[in-house]
Formats: structure tokens, sequence, C-alpha cells
């Protein structure tokens, strides 16, 4: 199986990137964040034209999240949301894809560490802990991809002194990233790859792709079955070089 997470910024703008980058890259399942769609506009006929099904979350303006399979798997027992997290914000998609559990992840940004949404983030990320141990309890074969707003160490930032305790690579949110990691859990990129200066989002500002300035905030952890599997965890440059590019690059990883 290949599997890819790729925060889009718009799908409505990146339609066209992602049909093409699929046709070079098969994967498959797809999940996608920040669709920034409502839940009725969502492409899924031409989606459907290059042979692949979909769940998605929509929500105009900001979130939205999805899953694309490709045929003839179809996306199964569908959750949107968190169970029992009364939160407008559409940020979590789960499926079974054929015997694995996917789950495509919209994690809260938090702004800054004096901000309510750096708290609401922090609720966020305990009440994704507890949700995806739950996934785990009946899907031992679990994937969970996505966007997490998190560098979970100073490898992942280009300037690891002057992001500092900032939001993004703060203590706590590095200890809610290790928390998932606890359940059993493996980053599959880190599984694969020590080096340092590896990044999959780049700020629109000051050249920041050009001169390779960037983070690693998009994962794909996997459960033990799955890690024990994986063949192979690439960050996939090559959109982000594309004309009017989302600021975040596709996550592969092959097991």
């Amino acid at each position: 199986m290949k599997l890819a997470t790729w925060n889009v910024n718009s799908l409505k703008v990146r339609l066209p990137h992602v049909i093409d980058w699929l046709a070079d890259n098969p994967v498959d399942a797809l999940c996608l964040q920040e669709l920034k769609l409502d839940q009725d506009k969502f492409p899924a006929a031409e989606l459907e034209a290059i042979g692949y099904h979909a769940a998605w979350s929509g929500q105009k303006t900001y979130n939205g999240v999805a899953i694309l399979t490709r045929a003839p798997q179809q996306p199964q027992d569908v959750i949107a949301g968190i169970p029992g997290y009364d939160d407008p914000q559409r940020r979590l998609l789960a499926a079974t894809v054929g015997d694995v559990r996917v789950i495509s992840a919209y994690c809260v940004n938090g702004e800054s560490l004096s901000s309510d949404k750096y708290a609401y983030k922090l609720d966020w990320y305990a009440r994704l802990a507890d949700f995806v141990a739950d996934e785990l309890s009946r899907h031992p074969r679990l994937a969970l991809a996505g966007d997490f707003n998190i560098a979970p160490d100073d490898r992942d930032l280009y300037d690891p002194a002057g992001w500092a305790g900032q939001v993004l690579c703060s203590d706590a949110e590095r200890a809610a990233f290790q928390r998932l990691l606890g359940l059993g859990l493996s980053d599959a990129f880190r599984q694969l790859n020590d080096e340092a200066g590896c990044y999959s989002w780049w700020d629109y500002r000051q050249g920041m792709f050009r001169r390779d300035k960037g983070l690693r905030i998009d994962h794909v952890l996997l459960s033990a079955p799955l890690a024990a599997g994986l063949d192979a965890c690439v960050i996939d440059k090559t959109p982000r070089r594309w004309e009017r590019p989302s600021d975040h690059a596709p996550v592969v990883a092959s097991f």
C-alpha cells in the first residue's frame, strides 16, 4: 500500500495539482487537508473521472479534510470529527481502506503561546490521542496522517534557535506529539531518515522555499503492524515548485 498526505491549502485552487500529481503518483490513499470548500462543493466527479473515490468533511474558507482512495477501493466506516467533541471546525476524518484504518487530520495551528487558540490546540490534541487510542483498539492496522502543525524536534526546523519556544515547536506541543507516539505509533519519516533539514512546509514569503528554510510539520504515523512493513517515506517537493502551489508538500509512505 502507498499512502500520502497533503495540505493543499484550497482544493478549488489546487485541484489541477492534485489531479496531475495523482497521475504521476497513483497512491492507494491520499489524505487531504485545508480543503476550504463547503461540503456540497467537493469535486467528487472530477476525482472519480481519474479513478478515485472520496470521503470528505468540508468547510468554507478554513479547514476541511478528505480521504481519496484509488478505485475500486472505497472509503468505508467513515467518521467525521472526534466523537463526543462538539467542535465546529472540520479537522478530522477516519475511514477504512482495505484492511487499514486511515485518519486524515488537520491539526490546530495554535497561533501563539498566549492565544486562546493555543489552549484549543492542546485540548484538541488530548482529544485526538484519546480517539486514536480507541481506534487502535479496534483497528490494529492504522495510519494517522496529516498536517500536525508540530515540528517534533530541532532537526525539523530550519532555525532551531530562532524558533525555540514558539508555537509549532513548544514543549507542550512536542509532548502532545510524543503522546501519540506513545500509543504505539511510529513517525514513518523518522523511522527511515535521521537527517536534519528535511521539510514539508515553507512560508510563501521571503523566498523561503527557494532558500529551503522550512519546517517538517506534515507526518504519517503508523501503527506497529504497518511500521514493520514500511519500505519508504519521502517528502515530494515537486508540487511546491509548480505555479500557484500549496505551501505544503506531499508526504508519501509505502508499506
